[in-house]
């Protein structure tokens, strides 16, 4: 019993130290909502529009989305299916192979279907909030949850560029920095900042497609449970009564 329990923490070492993966950087509070259909759809659009240029959700199909996010198939085919080789049926995969990946971006863009159940939702809103110009890296950006990052800031045409800011006075583990907006993109802050939030929450929802019909389905079984007790309990009355 001892050495399974032992070989469980040693395979949850790594999922663990990705988790992580964000160093000491502050992370924002996101708190997702799979009920809120408008915001799941516009997150779906999000990644459809400015993600899955290189990463992919293989464990997701269009048509499961568009049940659960109750988007009608016409739209998914005519604004969400662009590869001429995509069904609607079809796993949401993208064209780039991971050689491709590799050698543009030094590795392979990871599939995140299961990124905010590996990382959390706060470490994925926080990174999409946290690119900043950094002409010292080979992308021009950099990032404040995962530094060094090897990803471009596909957003910034929405965001505008930031910049980071430290000062000059130092504190416990290092000087204090903070992000500054210096040109706008097509979104105010506000704006984007309930985008990113749209786009996280829709990929909390592909790490767990199934807990919105099980949500549904709870009452149901709570009622089902309840009405099956009371005849279990008439029953066993019925069963006892000649006993005593």
């Amino acid at each position: 019993m001892r050495k399974s329990l032992f070989a469980l923490c040693l395979a949850l070492l790594p999922v663990t130290g990705l988790a992580a993966g964000g160093g000491d950087a502050h992370l924002r509070d996101m708190t997702p909502d799979l009920h809120d259909k408008a915001s799941l759809q516009n997150g779906m659009k999000l990644f459809v529009n400015y993600c899955m240029g290189c990463h992919s959700l293989e464990h997701q199909r269009f048509s499961r989305a568009a049940e659960d996010l109750e988007i009608p198939r016409e739209l998914v085919e005519e604004h969400l299916i662009f590869a001429d080789d995509h069904a609607f049926n079809d796993q949401m995969s993208n064209a780039m192979n991971s050689e491709e990946g590799a050698a543009w971006f030094g590795a392979a863009p990871p599939d995140l279907t299961l990124v905010t159940r590996l990382r959390g939702v706060d470490w994925v809103y926080s990174y999409l909030l946290g690119f900043y110009r950094d002409p010292q890296r080979p992308t021009g950006v950099n990032n404040t949850v995962f530094p060094l990052v090897a990803m471009p800031n596909v957003l910034e045409p929405l965001q505008g560029v930031q910049r980071q800011v430290c000062s000059d006075a130092e504190h416990e583990g290092g000087s204090e920095c903070h992000l500054e907006l210096v040109r706008e993109g097509s979104m105010s802050p506000d704006e984007f900042e309930r985008a990113m939030f749209d786009l996280t929450n829709f990929l909390a929802y592909v790490g767990e497609p199934s807990r919105l019909k099980a949500e549904a389905l709870a009452p149901k079984v709570l009622i089902f449970l309840f009405v099956f007790a009371i005849v279990a309990y008439l029953l066993k009355r019925e069963y006892w009564r000649d006993v005593h």
